[in-house]
């Protein structure tokens, strides 16, 4: 088995979820979010995502991250900051001597629904589904979960 650490970042909520897979099975073991002081200059807020991510992995152990990547956003200032906010999240993890792997959100969305324009919703429910969780978990950590399962998908399954 292999602990697997998806990151759905954000520059005000990023998610993390992790899930150990093998062989045609993928199993949860944990999942959450890292809220930053949307007060706190941006500076702040990345090392808050940093500190965040860090803390997961320490917790978790994992042995790879996946990470979603950056989609032109219409605003160009929120895809810079959301870009910042992935840069710290792939840095804690490189700090921690993982493995990052990308993957679109179209990619992501393909593994957990079979489509890759699926709504928000959809991948919640999916991801409550395949992982046999007694409630949807909230957005952003079922985004995250739905990378570590695409990772498990593209690398074991």
């Amino acid at each position: 088995m292999q602990r697997i650490l998806g990151i759905d970042p954000g520059s005000r909520i990023t998610g993390y979820g992790i899930v150990d897979a093998g062989i045609g099975k993928v199993v949860f073991v944990s999942c959450g979010v890292i809220k930053t002081t949307v007060s706190y200059p941006l500076a702040n807020r990345l090392n808050e995502i940093f500190e965040g991510i860090n803390e997961v992995i320490q917790l978790h152990n994992p042995d790879v991250a996946a990470v979603e990547e950056v989609f032109m956003a219409r605003n160009a200032g929120a895809a810079l900051k959301l870009g910042q906010a992935r840069g710290a999240a792939v840095v804690a993890a490189m700090q921690n001597g993982l493995g990052v792997n990308d993957y679109s959100a179209k990619k992501v969305k393909r593994a957990v629904v079979g489509y890759g324009q699926a709504e928000k919703a959809q991948v919640q429910h999916m991801i409550k589904a395949l992982l046999g969780l007694s409630a949807e978990p909230s957005s952003d950590a079922a985004d995250a979960l739905a990378v570590a399962i695409c990772h498990a998908n593209h690398q074991l399954l």
